[in-house]
């Protein structure tokens, strides 16, 4: 089989546009690539600016290139014969034929493969698939991206990298995959089965790897093997040993493995302070500045502890990503640097592991939704079995559709058959669940503590000791997670997995089953099944009608931009009920009883099935189906909570967005105060906790927090510690303050043009000085559209890049590595970019604040809450609003410096800072930078003085390294 890898660039993307450069690459029937041919072609027209600062092409480049139809007529003896291959094949494909066309050819008429396919497929867990970002994880040169002969050479060696990994997997893998493309008109089906038969007709391979059990082949075994910490042990390591001789061992092995490795003052003192709350069994508020070390700060002493004293230790964080870091980072390191076994656990929530029996039951009755985009995900699934040891979601790249699929096979309560499922001693959630059991430390996230208190503590393993990292989220979540969210498709997404149609649900899926049973009771339950059907119609109906009525409710915002979708809210106030609120109250009751009749007729359908003696073939899909009408009890009740309005202590309000309207509704009934309930689950009942964050104080006093998180009572008993430490960083060397002190001012969430061109003209020049390296944070997404375009502008001469959260596509990982590996850009992010984003070094200068992060007072949380103090005889600015946003404008200043080499500006056009009486709490929290504040025309000057300053004095440092 010969392969011939194509890639073009062309002047744009239209069908009209124009081939300018052309790479093929042709792979021999021995895998090896025998020829490489490229030529640039002449274009009928100008080459747009855009795409020669994409692709580095020029109109001179290609003044004297061949016309088309002699490249074609050097290109076409390569395709012969050939399967074309190409990375997002469809766009060179469409490319091809029309050139073909154009020049008298005959259309391609070959076998096609993509690339973007088959790395999906053998790389399930790459977190992109742009092809310079494979080709840099795969491990080989991409020297020239956007250039044809470069990106041809690149997908080919991409190529041969997933057929070298399909040739590694088992005989069963890849029948499974066979099989799954099978009746698919795919030419991807096409070639799993021609190497089905290859590798069929060669002796069997590959039993010692993997695990088969049927007819999947799995990476891990049975999880009933796994001892417990202390079985694996042996003994106690720690009888005599004090947790400073602990350390002492522990850092001199660190010094063995890293040659670089410094002691922190800062880490050794959370050392001390974690350890002793533990043992004392107090509560610590320990607020870590960036560089501390925060994760071994807390780490180490945990699990000294826990091995010491047999008793467990759980850590819970906000982010998944900084459940990963730990995972991949900080437990592979402590394993290697700690004298002796220990056990560390990461247990998420049910969702995040896949049900393997579900999963089964997809692929061999091939339920897709939508086919195409289904079956590539579940031949990914089918080659990531093979390699994961977690059965973990994070692990996986699915693309957009990846959500829905993953929904119909994730591990959950409702539908789980425990013991009695065939998959039972193979299931990754029980897997995760025993590790947990067995583990000495056991990393998890906030809302995972909290469906666990919801759960009666069925959930996590017991535990008396508590690490909360990221502890300035831990208020918002338990909000979230102790009052009531509730979405259109809550209630939507399992009526549409019980009966899209006849055809489709598992309802109808299993209708079949009993229909074809030919059994006499088989065809009783059958009609019962099929008297269903109506009732579920009429409930969605229901809800429908229910959705639009609230969606007419909400106030029309005026302040959207003409074509951009308003967020609308509305806060619901048991007192002053609308006057539509009978109406509702009607329809939600007729929701009620309809979904009551569907659930009780059938949970009696399932339970006889159940107990029937007829042997029929769907133990799972009973399972699943009484599963989801579990589903529809909770959110049957969950909406009449909402419906009634009945509690003085509970803030309700809803949301939608104008493009999606009524599908796009969200409920809230989230508790004003959760102190108290934090107060009873956490800190009356557990012997020590300690909360961490770079982010705990402001003006240096832990108050704020005590309050909110219900330490009043633990404070005044003595049960709780607070320290600061200071971050190891010099700020009054590494980082300057401007203050633009005659900037102008804005009222509300848009900025007038005055401001909108002013703030455009002053981030161009910062940014021109600067070269790029800039991330700017705005605190409405509005008035990051509006800066946009106008910069962009500016700085188009000057080939710094700009980026805008939400403008240009991707997530906000995607958008930070783009940020990374473009050597001059400026970044626009919200909300999400002013924590949780590392940009260490270089890729980082200068940090740009528009406006100090106030949470809108109108939002109906801040409202409830703001009412609550004013009660209280206090005032709700300073007691509520400035903290929050103090909070907020830390974690945006903590972006800067991530490291002790790092050096950086930070500008905050917001003059309230220095203006107001309340702008001293900002600045004051910050840990130690100079500030300066001047007229705008001043800064640049200044930034251009500071950063030439610190190069001089980097390039002393060097030459007297050098001569040292």
């Amino acid at each position: 089989m010969k392969f011939a890898v194509l890639d073009f660039e062309t002047t744009g993307t239209q069908s009209s546009d124009d081939i300018i450069q052309v790479g093929l690459a042709v792979i021999d029937h021995d895998l090896t690539i025998t020829q490489v041919y490229s030529s640039m072609v002449k274009p009928g027209g100008k080459i747009p600016p855009f795409i020669t600062g994409l692709t580095g092409i020029r109109n001179e480049d290609v003044a004297d290139a061949p016309e088309l139809d002699d490249v074609m007529l050097e290109m076409i003896p390569l395709l012969e014969d050939a399967v074309l291959v190409g990375h997002n094949v469809a766009f060179d494909l469409g490319f091809l034929q029309r050139a073909l066309d154009r020049t008298g050819y005959l259309p391609f008429t070959g076998r096609v493969l993509d690339t973007m396919d088959f790395l999906r497929i053998f790389f399930p867990n790459l977190p992109s698939y742009q092809l310079s970002m494979v080709s840099s994880s795969l491990g080989f040169e991409h020297d020239r991206p956007h250039q044809a002969d470069s990106d041809a050479l690149a997908t080919a060696y991409v190529f041969l990298k997933c057929i070298e990994e399909l040739d590694g997997l088992p005989l069963i893998t890849v029948q499974r995959l066979s099989e799954l493309f099978d009746n698919q008109d795919s030419d991807l089906g096409w070639y799993f089965d021609g190497v089905r038969m290859q590798r069929e007709a060669q002796p069997s391979q590959d039993l010692d790897e993997h695990r088969f059990y049927r007819q999947l082949a799995l990476k891990v075994g049975d999880w009933m093997d796994i001892p417990s910490a202390e079985e694996a042990r042996e003994g106690m390591p720690l009888a005599d040993v004090s947790f400073d001789e602990f350390l002492e061992q522990v850092k001199d092995n660190l010094r063995k493995l890293l040659p670089d490795y410094e002691e922190r003052e800062p880490q050794n003192h959370m050392f001390d302070e974690v350890v002793r709350a533990l043992t004392d069994e107090k509560h610590l508020l320990i607020e870590a500045g960036t560089g501390t070390g925060k994760s071994l700060g807390y780490l180490l002493p945990s699990i000294y502890h826990s091995v010491k004293n047999s008793e467990r230790v759980m850590v819970s964080t906000h982010t998944i990503n900084l459940q990963e870091q730990l995972r991949e980072r900080d437990v592979p390191l402590l394993t290697q640097v700690i004298p002796f076994a220990f056990r560390a656990a990461v247990f998420k929530g049910r969702q995040h592991y896949l049900c393997l029996r579900k999963f089964e039951h997809k692929i061999n009755t091939k339920e897709f939704q939508s086919p195409k985009e289904d079956v590539l995900i579940a031949a990914q699934m089918i080659v990531w079995l093979t390699a994961t040891e977690t059965g973990d979601d994070e692990e996986l790249n699915m693309g957009n559709r990846g959500g829905d699929f993953w929904e119909t096979v994730a591990s959950d309560t409702d539908s789980c058959l425990g013991r009695a499922c065939p998959w039972f001693r193979q299931c990754f959630y029980h897997r995760a669940k025993h590790e947990a059991g067995a583990a000495d430390v056991v990393i998890t996230n906030h809302s995972k503590l909290f469906t666990d208190i919801k759960a009666g503590h069925q959930l996590l393993p017991a535990y008396e000791h508590l690490v909360i990292d990221e502890a300035h989220h831990l208020e918002d979540v338990a909000g979230k997670h102790l009052g009531m969210h509730m979405k259109y498709f809550t209630l939507v997404h399992p009526m549409l997995r019980l009966f899209k149609d006849s055809k489709t649900g598992q309802l109808a899926i299993l209708r079949q089953q009993l229909g074809s049973s030919g059994s006499e009771r088989g065809m009783e339950w059958a009609i019962a099944i099929d008297n269903l059907y109506p009732e579920l119609t009429d409930v969605k109906e229901d809800w429908d009608k229910l959705s639009e009525l609230l969606f007419a409710l909400l106030p029309q915002r005026s302040d959207a931009a003409p074509g951009e979708a308003a967020q609308f809210t509305l806060r619901l106030l048991p007192q002053k009920k609308p006057d539509e609120w009978a109406e509702i109250t009607e329809l939600e009751n007729r929701i009620h009883i309809g979904l009551s009749q569907i659930i009780r007729k059938g949970e009696q359908v399932m339970s006889k099935i159940k107990e029937s003696d007829e042997v029929l073939d769907s133990d799972g899909l009973v399972t699943d189906v009484s599963g989801l009408f579990k589903d529809l009890t909770g959110v049957r009740d969950d909406l009449r909570h909402f419906i009634k309005l009945d509690s003085d202590d509970t803030v309700y309000w809803y949301e939608a967005n104008g493009n999606y309207r009524s599908k796009s509704l969200q409920m809230y009934a989230v508790p004003v105060d959760v102190s108290q309930q934090l107060k009873e689950h956490f800190f009356d009942k557990k012997k020590s906790i300690v909360l961490t964050s770079a982010t705990l104080s402001i003006d240096k006093n832990f108050q704020y927090m005590i309050e909110q998180l219900g330490l009043k009572d633990a404070e005044q008993e003595g049960k709780l510690n607070t320290v600061m430490l200071e971050s190891p960083f010099n700020y009054r060397e590494q980082s300057l303050v401007l203050i633009p002190r005659d900037f102008p001012s804005v009222k509300g969430s848009v900025g007038d043009e005055h401001f909108v061109s002013m703030l455009a003209r002053s981030l161009a020049d910062a940014a021109e000085a600067t070269r790029g390296r800039m991330l700017v944070l705005f605190t409405s997404y509005r008035m990051l559209k509006q800066v946009y375009e106008p910069l962009k502008e500016k700085l188009s001469q000057s080939d710094i890049a700009v980026f805008g959260q939400g403008v240009d596509g991707g997530s906000r990982t995607k958008l930070t590595r783009r940020f990374q590996e473009h050597p001059a850009c400026v970044l626009l992010g919200t909300s999400s970019f002013w924590e949780g984003v590392d940009i260490p070094g270089e890729a980082l200068t200068c940090l740009a604040i528009v406006r100090l992060p106030f949470q809108p007072p109108n939002h109906p949380l801040v409202e409830a809450k703001s009412e609550r103090l004013k009660k209280e005889k206090k005032n709700p600015f300073m007691k509520l609003s400035v903290p929050q946003a103090v909070i907020r404008f830390k974690q945006g200043f903590g972006r800067l410096v991530r490291t002790a080499n790092d050096r950086g500006i930070v500008l905050i056009y917001d003059t309230r800072v220095i203006e107001s009486y309340y702008g001293k709490h900002f600045l004051y929290s910050l840990p130690g930078p100079k500030m300066e504040h001047m007229p705008t025309e001043q800064m640049v000057p200044r930034i251009a003085q500071w950063l030439s300053h610190r190069e001089n004095e980097k390039d002393a440092a060097h030459q007297e390294g050098e001569q040292a």
